[in-house]
């Protein structure tokens, strides 16, 4: 009598795959399928199979909510990625803690890890990371009065709290401040009040499509200042949105956007470059910051379960957090139980926009 298989792992995601986060959330989807097809051509997960049961919130905190008591109570996950957005995220990071669930987030904002919940976690690189990129970057070119506008969802203000709060340190004066709402579709009024304080740039910190509409409006109106975006704006898709006025954009982002003009002896070239021309291949459009993500998520999860050697969920979170040196898409990951994010500043490039086309400021 042939022996029964073994129980497949269920890994449970949670991807804003429609709806306005669709940039993020669509990639991510995608790159999870492809990762868990991959894995599971290899002989999977300790010898078993690995079963991705994902879940589209469209963006909704409300249906993240329940998305995540349904893969607890009901499919009996072993962990969860996602989900894409980080108010999504900061909905659910009590629940999956008070359940003792691993959660690896697939959203940015710092407040996801910090503090610090014991089955928590998150690739994306932190929202403070990303301001001192910003910030350092406006010190070399000699800018010191700046004007932030912001979504009013989880990420935006999350992010503005970084820049506020590191804004003194470095130097940098924040002449005015505008919150918008996050399903505007003309921002020309907040803008203006930007211009006439006198600003010399401008940070729009944000993951919804006023990403591009803040770069149209501004080149509509004349407001010839640099735009820096967060690292929120590492698809492609927003460039293409904005036209013509997304050129000279700068944003700091991971060196996967660039993959193929890393040196050869750049210790993630390979994987990188493996993701990328394996991801646009398949799908046939250009790789994200997002389904890096995404990939990053499954990457820390199989290291973990290969490293306890089981699914015993307890052990797995523990191995997490003794992670050092893993090469993911967002950088090399150094995990501690004291930080559950494990990047460095290193995992950031300056990225700007050339003839519609991401390129490294440097060049």
């Amino acid at each position: 009598m042939a022996p029964v298989p073994a129980a497949p792992i269920k890994i449970g995601a949670i991807f804003s795959v429609t709806g306005p986060a669709s940039n993020l959330g669509a990639p991510e989807a995608r790159t999870a399928e492809m990762f868990v097809a991959e894995l599971n051509a290899k002989g999977g997960l300790l010898g078993r199979q690995v079963e991705l049961v994902l879940k589209d919130s469209g963006g909704s905190p409300e249906k993240a909510v329940s998305f995540a008591k349904q893969l607890i109570d009901e499919d009996k996950v072993l962990a969860i990625v996602g989900p894409s957005t980080s108010g999504e995220s900061m909905q659910i990071k009590a629940i999956c803690e008070q359940n003792r669930m691993i959660l690896v987030s697939c959203a940015a904002a710092e407040d996801i890890v910090n503090p610090v919940a014991q089955y928590v976690f998150k690739t994306p690189q932190k929202d403070s990371q990303a301001a001192a990129w910003i910030f350092g970057t406006m010190k070399k070119m000699g800018i010191a009065k700046i004007g932030v506008v912001s979504g009013n969802d989880g990420y935006g203000k999350a992010g503005r709290k970084q820049l506020e709060q590191l804004a003194p340190s470095m130097g940098i004066e924040i002449a005015a401040a505008e919150e918008y709402d996050k399903d505007a579709t003309d921002l020309t009024d907040i803008l203006a009040k930007l211009k006439a304080a006198g600003v010399s740039a401008v940070v729009n910190w944000s993951i919804v499509p006023a990403q591009s509409i803040v770069a149209k409006n501004m080149k509509q109106m004349g407001f010839d200042v640099p735009l820096f975006q967060s690292h929120g704006f590492g698809n492609i898709k927003y460039v293409e949105l904005a036209g013509e006025a997304a050129n000279g954009i700068l944003f700091p982002a991971s060196k996967l956007l660039i993959a193929e003009r890393l040196p050869d002896d750049h210790p993630g070239k390979a994987m990188l470059v493996a993701y990328k021309q394996g991801y646009e291949a398949k799908f046939n459009e250009p790789v994200s910051t997002f389904g890096g993500h995404a990939y990053d998520a499954l990457l820390v999860i199989k290291t973990a379960v290969e490293k306890a050697g089981n699914t015993d969920r307890d052990q797995v979170r523990t191995a997490i957090e003794e992670i050092k040196g893993l090469v993911g898409t967002a950088g090399v990951f150094n995990f501690s139980p004291g930080d559950h994010n494990g990047l460095g500043m290193d995992a950031f490039e300056m990225m700007t926009v050339k003839d519609g086309q991401f390129a490294p400021l440097e060049d």
